[in-house]
């Protein structure tokens, strides 16, 4: 059992006043080095600029860094031909490290109405589909489908991976869990215990069954540390971006043990920190975590309980992120 963390960087962000590291040449080269020194494998952008921003980030972060990208994406701004162009040279151009973080509407899990989120849902998957398929037919095809149109359809550059690029994606209803099962290689799961987490695991894994993926999905759960709860205004607790951890502490890494128990196998890091944090991170925490793992491995360690007396800062009935 192992698990990797991820440093997620822009809106995603609890904290995302001001500009992030990213449009700061020489603040972004010596953060990621950090970043990757602490034990982090990826970086995830993630910016309120949009989707094109994100392409420029991505670029740019291929040439100073080693860490894997994971771009975040939505269908519906760029036609899958010229976005299935440019993510192949990403892909390439970096060394075969992208991953495409695709989020709904741009993160509006399918707008208000129940057709507005089934709609949403099947032009990702359209697009999806679509993508895959340029990345890997050799030679150009037509296609005519509800939300796209495509003719001579061909990308003759390829990735390094073709069709393979890393998916990531995340939901909570019946069309999101789908759509996710047919395509996702890492799903983003929804706050919630240890418990609920397994649960929603569980829910993932059976929906793709239809597809052969059971055993072929990875599970990142989003979390953020946190010295006191953040409250709304009639006093309930907020959890609607991601689990909160008690502070940089060996009671998070216990926590974040628990979770690794019931299927997470990559920590999303969502506080926006700067190096003092990122280097206690990096010297405290996650050493905590990966050699607790590889003890029990090795030892065959009794596991940490699902219904451990740690508070894991997450509330029960609070909202969650459909994301």
């Amino acid at each position: 059992m192992s698990v990797e963390f991820a440093f997620v960087a822009g809106s995603m962000s609890s904290n995302s006043e001001g500009a992030s590291f990213f449009f700061d040449p020489a603040k972004s080269t010596a953060t990621l080095a950090q970043v990757e020194s602490a034990g982090f494998h990826s970086i995830v952008i993630d910016e309120f600029a949009g989707l094109l921003t994100n392409f420029d980030l991505a670029a740019s972060m291929s040439s100073v860094s080693s860490l894997r990208i994971v771009m975040t994406h939505w269908a519906g701004v760029v036609a899958p031909t010229v976005a299935a162009k440019q993510l192949a040279w990403l892909d390439a151009t970096s060394g075969g490290r992208l991953a495409l973080r695709m989020l709904v509407d741009g993160g509006i899990e399918g707008g208000e109405t129940a057709a507005g989120h089934v709609a949403a849902w099947q032009q990702t998957d359209e697009y999806l589909v679509l993508l895959k398929r340029l990345w890997s037919n050799e030679e150009p095809f037509d296609h005519e489908g509800p939300f796209y149109s495509i003719r001579g359809g061909f990308v003759p550059h390829k990735s390094l991976r073709g069709f393979e690029i890393p998916i990531r994606m995340g939901g909570l209803s019946g069309t999101a869990l789908k759509v996710a099962a047919r395509h996702a290689d890492i799903f983003e799961l929804a706050p919630g215990s240890p418990a609920e987490v397994h649960g929603l695991i569980a829910r993932v894994r059976a929906a793709a069954v239809e597809y052969g993926r059971a055993e072929k999905i990875r599970f990142a759960l989003p979390v953020r540390f946190t010295q006191r709860q953040r409250h709304g205004a009639a006093g309930t607790a907020i959890a609607t971006e991601a689990v909160q951890l008690p502070g940089l502490s060996p009671q998070a890494a216990v926590s974040m043990l628990a979770y690794a128990e019931a299927g997470v196998e990559e920590f999303m890091i969502v506080d926006r920190w700067g190096p003092e944090q990122i280097e206690r991170f990096g010297r405290e925490v996650a050493p905590l975590v990966k050699n607790s793992l590889r003890r029990k491995e090795d030892h065959a360690l009794p596991p940490v309980s699902l219904l451990s007396g740690w508070r894991l800062g997450y509330v029960p009935g609070a909202p969650s992120n459909s994301r």
